[in-house]
């Protein structure tokens, strides 16, 4: 059962916050959605329902190389990607991202249940801007 912490979930809403100010601000083509990249569906289901409930529009991958596509078809403002994940993980994804121009600039926050600093590091080391630990606590 997949649970979200109103702190961590605070973050990403004020960060969403901040990017859609910071687009009115310039002029490019990006799409005002979310990308939400996770394996597990029950995760995908929760974190959309509580970013549509907040007024964001929200697209889902469930497969890494799924998000890669739909990224580089029309990038979004901002995604929240799983780590681990069969075939193509979350790091692996970051540093496909971070290396093509058209999604070099989309900001990454990583969500997983990996909650050791190596991991952290290595999230960060490959692009991600922020690492938000599982299982989430809905309060």
């Amino acid at each position: 059962m997949a649970l979200v912490d109103n702190f961590q979930f605070d973050q990403i809403i004020d960060l969403t916050k901040y990017l859609k100010f910071m687009k009115s601000m310039k002029n490019d083509q990006k799409s005002e959605y979310i990308l939400i990249v996770d394996d597990q569906v029950d995760n995908l289901r929760l974190l959309s329902s509580m970013l549509i409930n907040h007024g964001y529009n929200v697209r889902k991958a469930i497969t890494g190389k799924l998000a890669l596509t739909v990224a580089q078809a029309e990038p979004p403002e901002l995604i929240l990607l799983d780590l681990m994940m069969p075939g193509v993980n979350g790091y692996e994804v970051c540093k496909q991202l971070k290396s093509n121009p058209v999604t070099s600039d989309i900001p990454v926050i990583f969500l997983s249940a990996l909650n050791n600093e190596i991991d952290k590091v290595k999230a960060f080391a490959v692009g991600g801007i922020d690492y938000i630990s599982k299982p989430f606590l809905l309060l």
